[in-house]
């Protein structure tokens, strides 16, 4: 009698729980933006508050190498000479306290950069690691705040030495992390940063597929498509569809509308492995793109959350204690099912493929491990 009243009672227990239950689409996380290039953009932290970003790239240090003075470029934002791009410190801060990672991107379209050798690449990022980084200086541009790494928008000189430089700046994650991301062109492989990524020490790669005709979207996704998947090749766990976030952000082309991306391109893009979210340009276009784009990102549910308020944190794995409780009403022949929705989640399908992810009742899938163990 007390067996039968013990398993009623972790039924009912689950039951309440897994009812309770419901997916949300992470909102802050897999899409990058690049901020700085317009001052009618909005303030840093107020583009960090948008909950639309997990990466921030601050564009752009337009000037160094050979033996230059390096130059920051913030538009309208602020004057480095005159000491007021200071007061980005607290909003870097701001942003960063929102788990966004902020980035300093090197280059650009236009600018005058270049590495001339190893050693100068090695110089430049000591410049780097003292003045934005984890090192100390008097004369950081953007004052005491810490940025979380460095993005390699590389447009213009040779190819040579920027994989000298990724070297010497992850030489300093022994001392703080330093996050290191690509904007290479969809053109593969990328004429300036090849070499780069191939060292496989970046974290991300976002892609340009926009202002590159033969491999952007135009009308059709089959050059865009085909690009992609000679990038899934690379060293690097996170790719990124570089796109622009209105047409007027990318005069040769490659904006596609956000029902067109949903319906024609994710569905076919999304299911590389390696697929970890959107770069935007820029902040300024950013008119309700990354709006109309933030729930389905990951595609496929790739990235779903599961909410038992009060019983288990599955972003630590706490759920898998839950595993042996399954189990135990299984084995009483009682069921016991998971609840999808309910009245205040953030879900929804995109497209017919999406149904078919399983990640909780049969299989396996590569990239997740299932919060509730092996069952």
């Amino acid at each position: 009698m007390a067996r039968n009243l013990r398993a009623s009672f972790l039924a009912f227990f689950l039951l309440m729980v897994l009812v309770s239950s419901f997916f949300r689409s992470s909102q802050a996380a897999g899409i990058a933006i690049y901020w700085g290039q317009n001052g009618g953009e909005g303030t840093l932290a107020a583009t960090c508050a948008t909950g639309y970003y997990q990466y921030v790239n601050l564009a752009f240090l337009i000037t160094f190498g050979a033996g230059q003075t390096p130059v920051l470029n913030l538009a309208g934002h602020c004057d480095p000479p005159s000491g007021t791009c200071k007061s980005l410190s607290n909003d870097i801060n701001a942003c960063q306290s929102r788990g966004i990672k902020v980035l300093l991107s090197l280059g650009g379209g236009v600018g005058n950069y270049r590495l001339t050798s190893a050693e100068d690449a090695k110089q430049v990022a000591n410049y780097l690691w003292n003045n934005f980084l984890g090192g100390q200086s008097n004369s950081r541009p953007l004052g005491n705040a810490i940025l979380d790494g460095i993005d390699f928008d590389i447009e213009a000189g040779s190819g040579l030495y920027w994989d000298d430089l990724a070297r010497a700046l992850a030489a300093f994650s022994s001392q703080r992390k330093v996050y290191l991301s690509a904007a290479p062109q969809c053109p593969f492989p990328d004429a300036h940063l090849n070499t780069a990524i191939s060292t496989g020490l970046f974290d991300y790669v976002w892609i340009q597929f926009y202002n590159n005709p033969p491999c952007q979207y135009t009308n059709n996704a089959n050059n865009l498509i085909a690009s992609w998947n000679q990038w899934t090749s690379v060293k690097c766990n996170k790719l990124f569809l570089g796109l622009p976030a209105a047409p007027e952000a990318a005069p040769s082309g490659g904006y596609i509308p956000p029902d067109v991306l949903i319906s024609q391109v994710l569905p076919y893009i999304k299911s590389s492995p390696k697929y970890a979210g959107i770069m935007l340009w820029n902040k300024y276009y950013d008119r309700g793109y990354s709006s109309a784009i933030k729930d389905i990102k990951f595609g496929n549910d790739k990235n779903p959350e599961i909410n038992l308020p009060g019983h288990c944190n599955p972003a630590t794995n706490g759920c898998k204690i839950i595993s042996d409780g399954i189990r135990y009403c299984q084995k009483r022949g009682i069921k016991v099912m998971l609840s999808l929705g309910g009245g205040i989640g953030n879900y929804s399908l995109a497209s017919k493929e999406m149904p078919k992810t399983c990640q909780f009742t049969c299989g396996t899938m590569s990239w997740v491990d299932g919060p509730f163990q092996d069952l």
